[in-house]
């Protein structure tokens, strides 16, 4: 029975993003039990840096789930969850504040912001369809020939299109790091969060932050698997 060992590669990737998905969701679970000594909630938070950032035009909305926090660059909007809008823990008011940072990226015209969502439908693409045309093309054999025996195979288009998705994976990271370096400063300036408190914050987004570098990780490997999955076929022929 034939095993393909680049499933480990996989394999790999998928340990990598449960253990940073389990980090996360560990430290959010902590700090979201302790109470702020301000006791400003995650929408109380976010309006004061927004305003004090002069960002009049960015506004603070609630949205339904757990840690499906996110700015919108499109209608400029801070969106919190429902487990920091509206509580006083340490976890929320980091978590608003970083999503503020976003916000304060976009307003300052931060180029790898800027670079990420030029990249966003190109990244959409690859993520749909590079996966797709890779196996089709491997399992069906697809080739052009080009004459001397020479061959291109269309596998490899599909290689090159799924990058495009890894690229954007490398890309936000220094956008979430920026934004998180930006929280910190701004809540241990303004006094919102001090001492233990700025402490707490900064484990919870810099395990936020193994997040993305695990999915960065995982979806390099994930390439590295069709690049050799790619060349090994085209050995066989």
């Amino acid at each position: 029975m034939y095993f393909d060992e680049t499933y480990i590669l996989v394999l790999i990737g998928a340990i990598l993003t449960l253990m940073a998905s389990a980090k996360v969701k560990g430290a959010f679970n902590k700090y979201s039990k302790i109470r702020s000594f301000r006791g400003m909630t995650g929408a109380q938070t976010a309006e004061k840096i927004l305003r004090e950032n002069g960002l009049f035009d960015v506004y603070v909305k609630p949205v339904g789930g757990s840690l499906s926090d996110h700015y919108n660059p499109k209608d400029k909007t801070v969106n919190l969850s429902e487990t920091v809008y509206g509580q006083t823990s340490i976890a929320a008011i980091a978590v608003a504040a970083h999503e503020c940072g976003h916000a304060i990226q976009h307003h300052e015209g931060y180029a790898p912001l800027n670079f990420r969502s030029a990249l966003v439908p190109f990244a959409n693409i690859g993520s749909k369809l590079g996966i797709p045309i890779i196996i089709l093309s491997l399992a069906l054999g697809l080739r052009i020939p080009l004459g001397s025996g020479e061959y291109f195979y269309l596998a490899d288009i599909g290689v090159w299109v799924f990058a495009l998705a890894v690229l954007f994976q490398f890309v936000t990271l220094p956008v979430e790091f920026n934004a998180s370096s930006r929280a910190l400063r701004i809540l241990g300036q303004g006094g919102i969060l001090e001492g233990d408190e700025l402490k707490g914050a900064r484990k919870m987004l810099s395990a936020a932050a193994l997040t993305y570098v695990a999915a960065a990780a995982s979806s390099v490997l994930q390439l590295l698997r069709f690049i050799l999955l790619s060349n090994s076929r085209k050995g066989r022929r």
